[in-house]
């Protein structure tokens, strides 16, 4: 999706090109799968972080071109919203000080974003949906400037037949959430803190299974979304939003139950995570039928389709330096925010969470249903760390006493993968730390919001200075 397109506009010969095109590259990933041809170099991590500019009165600052123009970094990117920005990390071996280099890299791009938008008379913010944002802020004039976009909107609304995008989220107290849109605007309220992680091609399979099992107490420990448009919601609404925001659903099949074009998925992974690339061809209509001038071992057509479909656990293509095609895995759950420490711990606990369990002498999505993941999933981005889960054992605990007891796992997993000790400690002792104090940037902005008598703009700025000065979350 990060590629500009030329056209917005397709016919029915654009479809059957570009599936005929799609259909011929998945064999051509299969047979790279089947033939051991994936890159299988020592675990890689990166990461994407996405932001928003405001105003000094912490209202969404819709100039991101100008920002981009002015900053001059090919890493930092437009995204949906103009209020909107993408910072990208290159990515790093994961062992040694390998992490340490991202973090650094990431402070000093996040460094020099504050020094441009000072100088324009803004602000950068990382934060999961933005306090101040309203619902006539996301219209089609906040629109960023690029074609595909525009094209991205058309589609969607092509494929639901003209029908307005419908935002309906309940909230644990009982409250409700209803909006009507007729544009992909809704998307543009939230941001992400996304981190990708390559390991040998023969341990995608478990890593990506051990992804799903991870993102509930991941989402859990990370919610930053608590409000949209004033409303108090879930402790993560941007899932939820998000979810919504693209509701397009599959192709009719009575074989299958429903499946979002956002979502959790439909199961673990099997064979291979070419099952994920043949699911994308059977039951998602392209969005963005484009006709690529590459050959079909450059997967052009497959990456740009997986690029619409937007799993909260992504598998995705790439290539490495060598142009070798390597498969890795987007983990996607967790929200912008709330200072650059407490997102780089939280990337360490994924990791190495995410590792222990992939790693583990007998496969533990044998002994969690899939269903089961999912649902700890969305109670987890509903109720944050009041949430209760159901783990491996069979037995439901509190999200609380789950994160205690995987903090441990997750140190072992970043041992097994070569991390620096005391990097891996650092971020292991801030997240035990912050499970201590049950501390969250969703549970603070909401104590913040109440001591403030429901001043959302305070709220914002409030979260903006006690950001810039870096200290993790549970420490404000």
């Amino acid at each position: 999706m990060g590629q500009d397109i030329e056209r917005t506009r397709f016919d029915r010969h654009d479809f059957s090109r570009f599936e005929a095109r799609l259909r011929a590259e998945t064999e051509v990933l299969h047979e790279l799968v089947e033939q051991r041809r994936l890159s299988s170099h020592a675990p890689v991590a990166g990461l994407e972080l996405e932001a928003w500019l405001i105003d000094r009165h912490g209202r969404p600052a819709p100039c991101n071109d100008a920002f981009i123009e002015r900053l001059g970094s090919p890493d930092v990117v437009t995204e949906l919203g103009r209020f909107n920005i993408e910072i990208n990390v290159p990515p790093q071996p994961v062992a040694g000080d390998g992490l340490g280099r991202l973090a650094a890299d990431l402070e000093q791009a996040w460094r020099r974003c504050a020094e441009v938008a000072s100088a324009m008379g803004l602000k950068v913010v990382a934060i999961g949906i933005l306090p101040t944002v309203t619902d006539a802020d996301l219209t089609m004039a906040n629109l960023s400037d690029r074609a595909r976009y525009r094209a991205l909107n058309q589609q969607v609304l092509r494929q639901r037949h003209g029908r307005p995008i419908r935002l309906d989220i309940a909230a644990p107290d009982g409250s409700a959430l209803h909006v009507e849109h007729r544009d992909v605007m809704l998307e543009a309220a939230a941001t992400s803190f996304q981190v990708h992680l390559q390991v040998p091609a023969d341990e995608i399979v478990r890593t990506y299974n051990a992804s799903l099992l991870a993102s509930a107490p991941v989402v859990a420990l990370t919610g930053n979304s608590p409000l949209l448009f004033g409303r108090r919601l879930w402790q993560e609404t941007r899932i939820a939003l998000f979810e919504q925001a693209l509701n397009i659903g599959t192709r009719e099949d009575g074989a299958h139950a429903p499946l979002g074009r956002v979502g959790f998925g439909s199961g673990y992974a099997g064979y291979s995570l070419v099952e994920c690339f043949r699911e994308n061809i059977e039951r998602f209509e392209p969005l963005l039928p484009i006709e690529i001038d590459e050959p079909a071992a450059r997967l052009a057509h497959l990456r740009l389709h997986n690029g619409t479909i937007w799993r909260w656990n992504r598998p995705l293509v790439g290539f490495d330096a060598d142009r070798r095609p390597h498969l890795r895995v987007e983990h996607r759950p967790m929200a912008a925010g709330p200072t650059i420490v407490d997102m780089m711990a939280n990337l360490a606990f994924a990791i190495g969470l995410v590792t222990a369990l992939a790693t583990e002498s007998a496969a533990p999505e044998s002994r969690l249903p899939f269903d089961a993941a999912r649902r700890n999933f969305y109670e987890a981005a509903r109720l944050g760390l009041d949430a209760r889960l159901r783990w491996l054992d069979g037995e439901s605990c509190a999200a609380t006493d789950l994160l205690a007891a995987l903090v441990p796992r997750a140190r072992a997993g970043l041992a097994t993968l070569g991390v620096e000790p005391s990097l891996a400690d650092g971020w292991m002792d801030l997240i035990e730390a912050r499970v201590a104090a049950r501390a969250t940037g969703a549970r603070w902005q909401l104590a913040r919001l109440a001591a403030l008598g429901g001043d959302l703009a305070a709220l914002t700025l409030d979260y903006a200075a006690r950001q810039a000065e870096g200290e993790p979350v549970h420490r404000w």
